[in-house]
């Protein structure tokens, strides 16, 4: 008997709907529907509430085959997790460049060390442009950071590529206007996000 087989019928013993149960565990009642239906499995955490909540052990819940199934799926979540910290949080600290003097403002003949909001340190028409990377980034860490239990595909399959490659973007918009501390900031920022993703792979 499958795992899903199993939460179907020791539900049904109890009398409960897939609503109560839910309510019970403190998940979804879709989360329950998927469980019963084979078509996804609990974490860990919700499979230990499922055994307590039926008086069974874990592995009266599991046949072998299962609990390796779950663990690798488990296990896959906390990467991915990790891996949207890393990349929301790098994407927010983007947002030093908008009040670290990293930035080289020329005006009188001389090339100081001025912020992104510094008068008249940097062309108005560049300040622009730095802005909207800056910016594009922070909102991007923003979502990733917010949206990390989404499950939409088009979020999952775009949200690295998009932080990827607005901070490579970024990078040779610094390099190109002549921006050294920028450009190594975002370069080292988009070292980290590859350097991670790679790991995950």
């Amino acid at each position: 008997m499958e795992l899903h087989e199993k939460l179907q019928a020791l539900r049904k013993q109890r009398g409960l709907t897939q609503e109560e149960l839910a309510a019970r565990l403190y998940v979804s009642r879709t989360a329950i529907s998927k469980w019963e239906s084979g078509r996804g499995y609990p974490n860990i955490e919700s499979l230990k509430s499922l055994a307590v909540f039926f008086s069974v052990t874990v592995d009266e819940l599991l046949s072998p085959g299962e609990l390796l199934t779950i663990a690798e799926e488990d296990h896959k979540q906390k990467e991915t997790r990790f891996c949207d910290l890393v990349y929301g949080l790098l994407d927010l600290s983007m947002a030093m460049l908008l009040f670290l003097p990293l930035f080289a403002g020329r005006g009188g003949g001389t090339v100081q060390a001025v912020s992104l909001f510094a008068p008249n340190g940097i062309q108005p028409y560049l300040r622009v442009v730095y802005l909207a990377a800056v910016i594009g980034l922070m909102l991007v860490g923003t979502l990733t950071l917010a949206l990390q239990s989404c499950r939409g595909s088009v979020w999952l399959k775009s949200k690295t590529k998009l932080s990827l490659s607005l901070g490579a973007v970024a990078v040779l918009l610094f390099i190109m206007s002549l921006q050294p501390y920028a450009a190594m900031l975002a370069f080292v920022f988009l070292t980290v996000k590859a350097l991670v993703g790679i790991r995950r792979r």
